[in-house]
């Protein structure tokens, strides 16, 4: 119920995040129809007072018409402007421009440059100047000058009491005051929210030159490591061969030492051809070059298998009420490893991965017992080289960790907990990892 009410009155919808031009605007408009409920409140009120308590006659109905047509436009805009994502500065002129007319109908009914109030267009260029694009600001510029200019030329008086020249002046100079009052009043509610407003576009068009920065810098390296990747191909290839002809050699085979040694040669060149094979199925979409199709628990589980975390603990903890099919990212799989990793290095014993469902969003939290992350890397969460690690190319785990789970429309965080050690919180939309039907049809 509140928020119906809000929606209608254009009330809420300016404290939501601005990622563009247009987002701005939008919570612009919404300022400036909550400015024009106030403006209604205050026209009726003036109305009123100087009618009926001023004694000063008024033609009420046509009057009173401006507020209701503001009322109105309120109404129906307010309901239209919450359910868009963004309002153009051509919508936004033409908001404004309504506002000066129902302005300079007043102003043409009450004595027009003679009313103290005239000064109230200045409200309307200074909102224009902060709202509109230039050549829209010049537009309303020249606009409320011609209202102006028409205003000396056509208008009706005012018909004052007869009183003496120094009475008329003291209530010119009263209006004037509530005039200036009533214009700086407004000017800092609704400049200084406008321009929170173009400061929040502003930082969140710097964070998207960022983050397309961090995928530049991301491509580099993908096509880096899969050239490396193809390049150790061949002499693991023939590591491989020779190890295998190696181990059927009579003069080699008759000693335990060497054939354990071999032994353990083989299985590490196995594992750097598994290294560069997964590299280079990353190297293509964020899916992989050969998708597998299994579930949640059996991925993360495969995950943790295959992690060679030494001494290191991890625990799986299943908080899900359904097992989901996915399809499995080897660039995912990856990058939990190297997760778990940087758990393992920081001193950890005991990793913990926790999986739930929050609104077809799947959590996987990871937390260990080691001694947490510094201060300097939750600022830096996800930029480059950010890393207390004193050797050459650390940090870039959770860079990659960051910017694979966006790919897949996720979002990462990390934090301390109060219990101590460390956590990443992982959120991923179902959608993004679940097979479609042309897949499973094969089309």
């Amino acid at each position: 119920m509140t928020s119906g009410v809000e929606r209608l009155l254009g009330l809420g919808g300016w404290r939501e995040q601005v990622a563009s031009h247009d987002g701005a605007n939008r919570r612009n408009l919404l300022l400036l129809i909550q400015l024009r409920w106030l403006a209604a409140a205050g026209q009726v009120a003036t109305i009123l007072i100087v009618h009926y308590a001023m004694k000063i006659p008024l033609p009420l109905f046509w009057l009173l018409a401006a507020p209701a047509a503001l009322a109105v436009l309120n109404l129906v805009s307010a309901p239209v402007v919450a359910r868009r994502q963004g309002v153009s500065d051509r919508e936004l002129m033409l908001a404004l421009v309504f506002d000066v007319a129902a302005l300079t109908w007043q102003l043409y009914l009450t004595g027009g440059p003679a009313n103290p109030f005239v000064s109230l267009y200045l409200l309307q260029v200074v909102l224009g100047a902060v709202m509109l694009a230039p050549a829209y600001a010049w537009a309303l510029i020249a606009a409320t000058s011609l209202c102006f200019a028409a205003l000396g030329l056509h208008n009706q008086p005012l018909a004052l009491p007869p009183t003496r020249e120094d009475a008329l002046l003291s209530l010119y100079l009263q209006g004037s005051l509530i005039s200036f009052v009533l214009m700086a009043v407004l000017l800092v509610l609704f400049v200084t929210r406008i321009a929170a407003n173009l400061r929040e576009r502003d930082a969140a068009m710097a964070a998207m030159r960022q983050q397309a920065i961090e995928h530049d810098h991301i491509v580099r390296m993908g096509l880096l490591a899969s050239g490396a990747a193809h390049e150790l191909g061949t002499p693991l290839a023939s590591l491989s061969v020779i190890l295998s002809d190696w181990k059927r050699m009579p003069a080699l085979a008759d000693d335990p030492d060497l054939v354990q040694d071999m032994t353990v040669m083989r299985a590490e060149v196995e594992r750097c051809k598994a290294i560069v094979t997964g590299i280079l199925m990353s190297a293509g979409e964020a899916r992989g070059q050969a998708p597998e199709r299994t579930t949640v628990r059996a991925f993360l589980a495969g995950v943790v298998e295959g992690w060679n975390g030494g001494e290191v603990r991890a625990e799986v903890r299943d908080g899900l009420a359904f097992d989901p099919v996915i399809i499995a990212d080897p660039a995912l799989r990856q990058v939990l490893g190297v997760l778990f990793d940087n758990a393992a290095e920081a001193g950890a014993r005991h990793v913990v991965i926790s999986t739930r469902m929050v609104d077809e969003v799947l959590r996987i939290d990871v937390r260990d017992d080691g001694p947490g992350f510094h201060p300097d890397v939750l600022a830096r969460l996800g930029q480059p080289y950010t890393s207390t690690k004193p050797r050459p190319g650390a940090g870039l785990g959770l860079f990659l960790l960051v910017n694979v789970i966006r790919s897949l429309g996720g979002s990462v965080e990390a934090g301390n907990p109060p219990a101590g050690g460390g956590e990443v919180r992982l959120s991923l939309p179902l959608a993004s990892l679940t097979p479609n039907e042309e897949t499973d049809d094969g089309r």
